[in-house]
């Protein structure tokens, strides 16, 4: 009883923060305040070669982590916005380097090295990512058949 309650606990928490998300996300995006943003970003996702609607998940990933940036990632995937090869590489990416400021203020709370935390995820992020974007052929794998093939 007590892990259930904990369970509802936990997915309430996560309610409250990604709902307004959302909300506020798709005003956002109404009022073409999102493509402004978008636009200062399109260096990253342009870098890995990916659509140029991957900029806003990746970022609200990034910033917020994985379980606030899935609803955001999810939405654009549903749309038909995001490839899946898009798909693969936020997921990729933020796999490494998910809720960047959080994680890192939370270590260095505990004694850690900030800097080279943040430069260690991000370097690591982003070069795994860019080899994965340069070295995996894409339509090849789909989730229909198997590959033909592995480069």
């Amino acid at each position: 009883m007590e892990g259930l309650k904990g369970s509802f606990n936990s997915i309430y928490s996560i309610a409250k923060i990604v709902i307004p998300l959302m909300i506020l996300l798709q005003i956002a995006k109404d009022y073409k305040f999102l493509d402004k943003i978008s636009k200062a970003f399109e260096f990253l996702t342009k870098f890995f070669h990916m659509s140029k609607e991957s900029t806003l998940p990746l970022l609200v990933g990034i910033i917020f982590g994985i379980s606030y940036g899935a609803g955001v990632i999810l939405q654009a995937a549903k749309e038909g916005n995001l490839s899946k090869k898009d798909t693969f590489l936020i997921s990729t990416f933020l796999v490494i380097c998910h809720a960047i400021v959080e994680d890192t203020l939370i270590f260095v709370a505990v004694g850690a090295n900030g800097y080279l935390l943040f430069g260690i995820r991000i370097l690591a992020a982003i070069i795994i990512t860019y080899i994965l974007a340069k070295r995996f052929n894409f339509e090849e794998y789909t989730l229909d058949k198997e590959p033909t093939s592995i480069e």
